[in-house]
């Protein structure tokens, strides 16, 4: 039996910063102790990526967990992705005030390259980057939008 996504994983350059990010930004809280390893051969077979040396963090995002890694080796590709790219492209935060969290957000360290939310009429969203460029989507959805987060939560 599936019972949902458990946690999205994100690859950083600097693990600090980004577990105040989120925690400043959008409440996240750090689960336990942050972790590292290295030489580690299970952890190496079970990413699959040998020689694998990384610090990293498990935050609570409301139902479900965001997972922060900084690798030391090997060094891989540090090009943020971008909508249109192939693979995992961005998360979505639910929000009940769109606009007083683009404000925050921003002089939280976000970029937005539209001056506020769009109004799509099932959901108001805006398209971000966090400080290290990861796209984040921000949206609040409208009382007829068929996929309103609190419905599901709801259901459960």
């Amino acid at each position: 039996m599936i019972r949902g996504i458990h946690h999205v994983a994100v690859h950083c350059r600097d693990l600090d910063r980004m577990i105040r990010f989120y925690r400043d930004a959008f409440g996240f809280e750090v689960v336990g102790e942050p972790f590292a390893w290295q030489d580690a051969e299970m952890i190496d077979q079970l990413i699959d990526v040998p020689g694998s040396a990384a610090r990293g963090a498990m935050l609570r995002a409301g139902a479900c967990y965001m997972e922060l890694f900084q690798f030391r080796a090997p060094i891989g590709e540090t090009r943020a992705r971008d909508p249109q790219d192939k693979g995992y492209t961005h998360m979505c935060i639910d929000v009940t005030d769109i606009e007083a969290e683009y404000q925050r957000l921003t002089r939280l360290g976000m970029t937005f390259r539209q001056p506020g939310p769009i109004d799509m009429g099932h959901v108001k969203s805006i398209y971000g980057r966090d400080p290290e460029g990861n796209v984040i989507e921000i949206q609040q959805t409208a009382d007829s939008c068929d996929f309103r987060l609190d419905q599901l939560q709801a259901s459960a």
